[in-house]
């Protein structure tokens, strides 16, 4: 078995630097962690690919659906796409998992603490914020899901998290 790459054990340090405990799973170049998020717990790996040295990291939180309302469920995901610049929701359907994918090709073996950091923060910050919408669709009964605008569903901000540090500047 070949030890763990460079590329991997970089972003196991800057793991480690933010105080992310996280396992790197033996024989293959990925780290696994876990986080609680604002509105869902959300599993997390991170991904080398040394031949590219490309990382990808993938947030992952459980979304049962059901026939009805799963391709209601995969419209918003479109929908939510259309709004970023980096990475992409997805939708598992075997695992019956909402995916938040970010990937980043570095210049160096050493990849760089800051957009490691800034990589996790975006994806959880993604599938934390489309959860609440997602949840939404699969609790709307079934007569009423040609009803919903997911359109104007997407544009609420009641569902968004409260940034870090914005709270103290609440009223």
């Amino acid at each position: 078995m070949r030890p763990p790459s460079r590329q991997i054990l970089s972003v196991e340090e800057a793991f480690g630097a933010n105080g992310w405990h996280c396992e790197l799973i033996e024989g293959r170049e990925v780290l696994r962690t876990m986080f609680e998020a604002h509105h869902t717990r959300i599993e997390l790996l991170a991904q080398a690919y040394p031949q590219l040295n490309s990382l990808s990291i993938v947030a992952e939180t459980q979304m049962p659906s059901d026939d009805e309302h799963r391709p209601f469920l995969l419209e918003l995901l479109a929908r939510g796409n259309k709004a970023l610049t980096l990475g992409g929701f997805e939708y598992d359907l075997d695992r019956e998992r909402l995916v938040f994918r970010i990937t980043n090709l570095f210049e160096k073996e050493r990849y760089d603490a800051d957009i490691i950091s800034t990589m996790v923060h975006c994806a959880i910050a993604e599938l934390d914020r489309i959860s609440p919408y997602a949840t939404t669709v699969l609790h709307t009964p079934e007569d009423l899901l040609y009803d919903l605008d997911l359109e104007r569903l997407l544009q609420r901000e009641d569902f968004i998290p409260p940034v870090p540090g914005d709270e103290d500047d609440l009223p």
